[in-house]
């Protein structure tokens, strides 16, 4: 017989008539009815081409077939139940697991800091790489196993994802600490009138924030467009340039840019900072592990500072 054609709940049923040899016992274990069991066990002797049980006064007796059967069904079970309730070890002092993570680089310069910090502390065998890439390819990427976690502000991961948010951050302004803006409340006089340069975080939803200031009929003066954060600090440094950054790229005790800093003129929303994972992921221990410990360990207080 091809077990592709066998129903192994039947074999639930033919363990519990072993062990209770009454058809109201067999129900009463399985959680469901005396007809349910009875049709079950007509569909187990079709199958199998033996009575299997037989009535007599003190309930229903296995035959000789039944016998040679219990062993192996009774063993096979528990063997299964043993693998469905036993949690996938993980040890991170001893572990070699190598996590793959998607972040931007602002998470390069925020969070990869501690959380190497941490492993090197707790979890010396563990490695991380992290990659980039497009939006598009980044749900089959985590589908296929290919990227373990995600972290940033991201959109459009919904259906088989789970999320857990790090932290909340708003946006501020940066220049270079002798500008002429330095030291004081920023205008959104000063803000259109300055030349900025605009940082295009592709596969992130910083470009969110670049549409809310024009929705705002605010027309800045872009004199730059680059592809990343880490390049503003010597662009600035070196022009009257300003830009808008997160507020963790200028918070204390993270990777701070040695710039000045003012608070937005413009009303921008606080935005949640997200890492994502996929269904598949979600009861591996070594992925639980490393989520609660970016949790924990990365995790910032949302702060504006002051102009």
């Amino acid at each position: 017989m091809d077990l592709q054609d066998f129903d192994l709940n039947l074999l639930l049923v033919f363990d519990q008539m072993l062990k209770t040899r009454k058809v109201s016992r067999a129900a009463e274990a399985l959680g469901v009815t005396q007809p349910a069991i009875s049709r079950a066990l007509k569909r187990l002797r079709a199958l199998l081409g033996d009575e299997l049980f037989h009535r007599t006064a003190h309930g229903m007796e296995p035959t000789a077939y039944a016998e040679h059967l219990a062993g192996p069904v009774s063993a096979a079970l528990q063997t299964l139940q043993n693998a469905l309730s036993q949690e996938l070890p993980f040890d991170p002092r001893t572990s070699q697991r190598r996590f793959t993570i998607r972040m931007s680089d602002i998470g390069e310069l925020t969070i990869l800091p501690r959380l190497l910090r941490h492993l090197g502390q707790v979890a010396p065998g563990v490695a991380l790489t992290i990659v980039r890439g497009s939006h598009d390819t980044l749900k089959t990427e985590m589908e296929t196993g290919q990227v373990d976690l995600a972290i940033g502000l991201i959109e459009d991961l919904e259906a088989g994802f789970f999320r857990r948010r790090i932290f909340r951050q708003g946006y501020v302004c940066v220049f270079r600490p002798d500008h002429p803006l330095a030291g004081r409340a920023l205008t959104l006089e000063d803000f259109a009138a300055a030349e900025h340069v605009v940082v295009t975080a592709a596969g992130t939803g910083h470009a969110r924030i670049d549409e809310l200031i024009e929705a705002q009929g605010i027309a800045r003066k872009i004199k730059l467009r680059v592809p990343q954060y880490a390049s503003l600090e010597p662009l600035l440094r070196a022009s009257d340039l300003i830009a808008t950054v997160p507020e963790a790229l200028v918070q204390p005790g993270l990777y701070p840019l040695a710039l000045g800093a003012a608070r937005h003129p413009v009303a921008l929303p606080i935005l949640p900072i997200e890492m994502f994972w996929h269904a598949r992921s979600h009861r591996d221990p070594a992925n639980a592990w490393l989520r609660q410990t970016i949790a924990v360990e990365c995790a910032l207080p949302a702060i504006q500072p002051g102009g």
